[in-house]
């Protein structure tokens, strides 16, 4: 049986109720579900404002992250008086002040296949508002595992993605990609950037596709990817088939059980403070302002984007972007003591990779990055 509306709710969703497609019943229907959103970012926040302003009763949110500020740019759920706030807390607070006649639900922890199961399995729609492929594979497949929709979205710059994998209905994530992209091949929006107001259009459509569902109402994305680019503005779509030999949600698959998820897609499934390639290979910015002290020679390799010169560099290093370090080989010496380094070490520890497997020995990636540098040895220098 549905839950009824109070008179204070009544009014609070007045605009609803003069809806024919949602109505008192609709309404009650919000209220009785549970929806799951993995994620208080960038697509996480707009989601679960817009989820909790629409009077879905119980709100999953599942977040290990604490408030940065360089969070706040795109993350709107958020405030300055939250930095360094955990980010589930920041959002709940947000919701609850939005709408205090809503239960949301935190899960300080990340969203892992040891618990992935346990938090998603009391929920009627799980949304993904993540940002790396290990946890994107994880939510489908426990979507296909439990039998619920997965609403998903992602976002690059100026580009953004939506779409419903159920495969009840139709396909799921993994029809559509069935193997993860090579590691590093795909920069994530830490790396390349993304346009504060992109995950507002993305997380909104994603909101929306979780209320049509509970709401049993229009045309859901389900077997269709929709392409948005806010350049130009325009939204594209494409048709999405069941792929009948799906490893997951074919008739005989291959995967019934959670996975190694890090391990299937070659790269962490969640953030890390600073990139390292390891500790034999890594060098951390008092090492390397030691060495260029005391005149050890080294080359230094700045393996960012041109553009993010004018943001900080460090004196003497020579810029070789990471796309094109491969064909530019011809200009380094394996002979010489060499240090890569980008804005967080993450891409240099990919370059890195790039110059052992050409034959280089004598290479160190710079551990954390520029930013490193700014916070360890220049603090003249922004961190970004």
């Amino acid at each position: 049986m549905l839950p009824t509306l109070s008179h204070e709710e009544i009014l609070r969703y007045s605009r609803h109720l003069l809806i024919p497609e949602v109505g008192l019943e609709g309404q009650r229907k919000l209220k009785a579900a549970s929806i799951l959103v993995i994620g208080t970012g960038g697509l996480g926040s707009p989601v679960s404002l817009y989820l909790a302003a629409a009077g879905v009763g119980h709100i999953g949110l599942v977040d290990y992250d604490v408030v940065d500020e360089s969070n706040l740019q795109r993350q709107v759920i958020h405030g300055t008086a939250a930095i360094g706030e955990l980010k589930v807390e920041s959002a709940r607070r947000r919701m609850l002040d939005l709408n205090p006649g809503i239960e949301v639900e935190v899960y300080n922890e990340p969203f892992t296949s040891q618990n992935a199961m346990r938090i998603a399995a009391d929920y009627d729609v799980i949304i993904d508002g993540t940002d790396n492929f290990p946890t994107r594979y994880l939510s489908n497949d426990v979507c296909v595992l439990l039998g619920k929709p997965n609403v998903y979205g992602s976002i690059f710059r100026f580009e953004g993605q939506a779409s419903v994998f159920d495969a009840r209905r139709g396909p799921c994530y993994r029809c559509l990609f069935p193997e993860p992209p090579p590691p590093g091949m795909v920069p994530s929006c830490a790396e390349g950037g993304v346009l504060g107001v992109l995950p507002g259009t993305i997380g909104t459509i994603q909101a929306t596709e979780a209320l049509k569902l509970i709401l049993g109402i229009g045309e859901s994305l389900i077997g269709r990817l929709l392409l948005y680019n806010a350049l130009d503005m325009t939204f594209d779509f494409v048709n999405l088939k069941k792929n009948p030999k799906c490893k997951i949600c074919s008739a005989e698959p291959e995967i019934t059980e959670l996975i190694d998820y890090e391990a299937f897609c070659g790269v962490p499934g969640h953030d890390h403070d600073e990139g390292s390639a390891g500790k034999e290979w890594d060098i951390t910015a008092s090492e390397l302002a030691e060495r260029l002290k005391n005149g050890i020679p080294l080359r230094l390799i700045d393996v960012r984007e041109p553009h993010e010169l004018e943001i900080s560099r460090i004196p003497g290093a020579q810029l070789i972007p990471l796309g094109q370090l491969a064909g530019r080989l011809s200009e380094l010496d394996s002979a010489e003591d060499i240090v890569l380094f980008c804005k967080a070490g993450t891409r240099s520890a990919r370059a890195l990779e790039v110059l052992l497997s050409a034959g280089f020995r004598k290479v160190k990636n710079l551990k954390g990055g520029i930013n490193a540098w700014a916070r360890e040895v220049d603090p003249s220098l922004p961190i970004y």
